[in-house]
């Protein structure tokens, strides 16, 4: 009796434990959760680390290297956990680089033992989100050589991989072999192989699927790939066509569709010469309103060449919500258009300075010495007394610039005596006492 009345109360237990994972909203929940699991000796337990590990391998809630501690840690890892730390590490992102970690995935899927087509599947897409597109497409031919059958996931992401990189025959090879395995077109699947055909140019076949699927049951995803790539390809009047027969069946436009009607007016010369302006202030209004992708999307797909005061505006809006990783891709861009501007260094100097990223900091003052890029000198003005004092680098014609000196080293010691601490950030400026002048 007494042991039925124990086991009772330890399944009781367990299914708390469970419950609770299931709706833990925290790393700070999980990490409790976790030293009671271990705590009642079930950490090597199947169900419960199977919840720990998906929680803590979520790309935005997560933490994938506290989710590698606790795989590392399992005795005899089942499969379905390779699998998702794999695909946690694909999905990760750290706060300055773009892409996922994409070194660590292929570490633990090349340490697999066994791998099944989750475990391809998952690292094919981690590659893919990546960017990295040809990597994605060797890994399928890899996979197709020594690996299982590929399933629908699968598909998806070769199709994304070829759209990227306009490898059309490619792309119908994988169109071919959905056919020849006889799986039903999914709207997923139809969608991924829209975009792909349109992508490619391929525009009739694009339109040929997207017209075999019942208009109630289509979503929005497909019907922007279908008027972005008209769009792209000039067919200005399709696109637009499209747009208002979507809305007609009921399908509720979203913020891409909108940019890929803004793409077709401009391929179609219906925008005025004056656009620039207009896109410039899109641009500052979305960055400023923190909507940072969808003023990347909207000047990637503006029919034509951004201006630098777009990507510093993107810039400044990524600074400014703490979007590092997008901010370092319009940093680059900006140097590239305008490499002999002190500004843009210094802007993307700034955004490693915010991300602690020292070394990559340094390396943008490294460049601009490398380039004989020079600090634009920069003012400042005070007012005492009711005259007003210009503040300028670099300039020491000022008759009291001795005595200026004396009592700006004055102010830095004692804010050095409060501040004992200082971090690196403050290495990385240039000196003050070189940069403020009075004159």
């Amino acid at each position: 009796m007494l042991g039925v009345s124990l086991s009772c109360k330890i399944t009781n237990i367990n299914h708390n434990l469970l419950s609770f994972l299931d709706e833990c909203k925290s790393m700070l929940e999980l990490k409790q959760l976790h030293a009671v699991v271990i705590s009642f000796g079930l950490s090597q337990d199947n169900p419960f680390i199977s919840k720990i590990l998906c929680f803590s391998a979520l790309p935005n809630l997560g933490d994938i290297n506290y989710s590698y501690r606790v795989f590392s840690q399992l005795s005899s890892p089942a499969i379905f956990s390779w699998n998702t730390i794999i695909r946690g590490y694909s999905n990760s992102k750290n706060q300055i680089k773009s892409n996922p970690n994409m070194v660590m995935a292929q570490k633990v899927f090349e340490s697999m033992l066994e791998k099944d087509v989750r475990s391809w599947s998952s690292l094919l897409d981690g590659y893919v989100k990546a960017g990295e597109y040809r990597e994605a497409m060797a890994v399928f031919e890899k996979m197709q050589a020594v690996g299982p059958k590929a399933n629908e996931v699968t598909t998806v992401s070769v199709s994304c991989a070829c759209a990227h990189l306009g490898a059309l025959e490619k792309g119908r090879m994988i169109h071919k072999y959905i056919v020849d395995n006889g799986w039903p077109l999914t709207l997923v699947l139809q969608t991924s192989l829209v975009d792909m055909y349109a992508k490619c140019g391929a525009i009739e076949e694009a339109l040929l699927i997207f017209h075999c699927v019942s208009k109630s049951q289509t979503d929005v995803l497909i019907w922007n790939a279908v008027i972005g790539g008209l769009a792209t390809h000039g067919l200005v009047e399709e696109s637009l066509k499209l747009f208002k027969e979507m809305q007609i069946v009921g399908i509720c436009p979203d913020e891409v569709t909108y940019l890929c009607l803004l793409a077709a007016y401009g391929h179609g010369g219906i925008v005025k010469e004056e656009a620039c302006e207009h896109y410039a202030c899109m641009v500052d209004a979305l960055a400023r309103a923190g909507q940072l992708t969808t003023a990347y999307q909207f000047i990637c797909q503006m029919p034509t060449e951004p201006t630098a005061s777009m990507l510093g505006a993107l810039l400044s809006g990524c600074i400014n919500h703490r979007n590092l990783a997008l901010a370092e891709i319009v940093g680059r861009k900006l140097i590239e258009l305008e490499p002999n501007h002190d500004g843009r260094y210094f802007g993307l100097s700034n955004m490693y300075v915010v991300g602690k990223c020292w070394d990559d900091a340094r390396s943008m003052r490294e460049a601009m010495e490398r380039r004989g890029v020079k600090k634009s000198p920069g003012f400042s003005f005070v007012e005492i007394s009711g005259v007003l004092h210009s503040f300028i680098a670099h300039d020491k014609t000022h008759p009291d610039s001795e005595e200026t000196y004396f009592m700006l080293n004055f102010v830095v010691y004692q804010m050095k005596l409060s501040c004992h601490e200082d971090n690196q950030e403050r290495s990385l400026d240039v000196s003050m006492e070189d940069d403020l002048l009075i004159f």
